[in-house]
């Protein structure tokens, strides 16, 4: 596919490096010239140093042989007239970005009468994600695919694991689960039945999700958690916003600690029913005051992931049992493993798997990326003619780093050995390395090469 990103910011970058290892040609407008250096740095797009808004780059873009554009300024009013510019110019899609919760009620509104076909809210789509795992029941983090019937999990391997050093091929594994990859280290392996399990391996599982809850269960390591009743929210920005209006409908009594005094007074007036606090949240003696060892959860939402991961700590040695922090950089997933943080929220990557699901349409199910970004869960239909139907698993030629984790075929889940066929409109949860996500739509769909054209070669460098 063709793809034009306006904005080179930290989303539109980590979109430009998704996509372009895709086999997409992406083309990177900014103008900020020094983001667009960066980027040609390590990936391979065509970077523009111009605006979005004008209508001559866009057509010198041929933005009307895109198939996509997607609008990630930091203003939405820039984002909204960008992407309709685009539309009303023959791209096929556009996506813009709109954060504002003014905008919220009106997004559909928006989306007729401004011919935008998606639109993207990271800080409503991180309060989604937040929500839901604070209302999961399992213990472990987990993913649903096949409307539910498999899941995702990831399994923490304790020194008193009956799993800890013991070979793969030697664990009673339930017979529709498989360990797909294994977290050490801050590194990937893909493990094989001569591979040893050591205590803090991180496992991740896909499987039948009564099978993957029953497994994790029995190694004792998820935990039913208490009812989720009284939550505290540090940082009052837009996600905390969105978060607080969906727990007060759930009767979830809720705190919030802002710095910024005119906010509080915007979150008072909008909770009634919230309690919102004003103050500086690195203070601890105001987090034992207002007893956040009595929270059932505490959500660090500061605009700085240093200071989320220090205040998460706190948390921890109060012993409050779930704890959520946001992390924007996902150079800092490494450090958030080793300090044993349970659950971290990377608002990119969120918002970057619900473009990209929408960029491919039926052909992508869902996407769910992890360690921020290193590898990817998919579920994907298999097209006819692809490379993965109608032949033996073993003879597909798939990379180490490609993983079928399950298949649905007609209504029941399949875990695939080396001589399962795939047949064309089968659902399939594939796990994927970082490195061989451009590999996907190789053996998965009929080979498609987006648009090519002399823009492309003869003019592949900062403008």
């Amino acid at each position: 596919m063709y793809i034009v990103i306006v904005g080179a910011g930290k989303l539109g970058t980590q979109l430009s490096e998704l996509l372009s290892s895709k086999d997409n040609n992406v083309a990177l407008v900014d103008i900020n010239n020094e983001a667009l250096q960066k980027a040609n740095l390590h990936m391979d797009l065509l970077t523009v140093n111009a605006s979005g808004l004008s209508l001559n780059v866009l057509q010198e873009l041929n933005v009307e042989k895109a198939d996509v554009l997607i609008a990630v300024t930091s203003s939405d009013e820039l984002n909204m007239l960008i992407a309709t510019l685009a539309k009303k110019s023959g791209c096929k899609k556009v996506i813009a970005r709109i954060r504002n919760p003014e905008h919220t009620d009106q997004l559909d509104f928006l989306k007729n009468n401004l011919n935008i076909d998606y639109v993207s809210n990271p800080e409503l789509e991180v309060s989604k994600e937040i929500f839901k795992s604070l209302f999961k029941n399992e213990g472990v983090n987990t993913e649903d695919f096949a409307k539910g019937k498999v899941i995702m999990s990831e399994l923490k391997v304790t020194d008193h694991s009956s799993l800890a050093e013991s070979y793969i091929k030697n664990l009673n594994l339930p017979k529709k689960m498989l360990i797909v990859a294994i977290l050490r280290d801050s590194k990937i392996i893909i493990p094989h039945g001569d591979t040893v399990v050591h205590s803090g391996d991180l496992l991740y599982l896909i499987g039948v999700k009564e099978e993957v809850n029953s497994f994790t269960k029995n190694n004792g390591v998820a935990v039913v958690p208490k009812p989720v009743k009284r939550v505290m929210i540090i940082g009052g920005g837009k996600a905390a916003f969105y978060l607080t209006k969906k727990l007060l409908r759930n009767e979830v009594a809720v705190k919030i600690i802002e710095r910024d005094k005119e906010r509080c007074k915007y979150l008072a007036q909008e909770f009634k029913k919230a309690l919102i606090i004003h103050g500086d949240a690195t203070d601890i003696n105001l987090l034992l005051e207002e007893n956040i060892a009595d929270m059932d959860s505490v959500v660090l939402l500061t605009g700085f992931d240093e200071e989320n991961i220090l205040l998460s700590m706190v948390a921890k040695k109060q012993n409050v049992s779930k704890i959520i922090t946001k992390v924007s950089r996902s150079n800092y997933v490494n450090i958030i493993e080793q300090l044993g943080i349970e659950l971290a929220i990377n608002p990119i990557l969120i918002t970057a798997s619900g473009i990209m699901r929408n960029i491919y349409g039926g052909k992508i199910l869902s996407i769910t990326m992890l360690l921020g970004g290193q590898a990817e869960v998919l579920e994907v239909i298999a097209e006819e003619n692809s490379k993965i139907v109608n032949r033996h698993l073993y003879q597909s030629g798939l990379p180490v780093g490609i993983i079928i984790g399950a298949v649905v075929k007609n209504g029941k889940i399949l875990i695939p050995d080396g001589n399962m066929i795939i047949e064309p409109g089968n659902r399939v949860i594939v796990f994927c390395l970082k490195e061989e996500t451009g590999r996907i739509e190789e053996f998965f769909y009929k080979n498609k090469r987006g648009f090519l054209n002399e823009l492309w070669y003869g003019n592949k460098s900062n403008r």
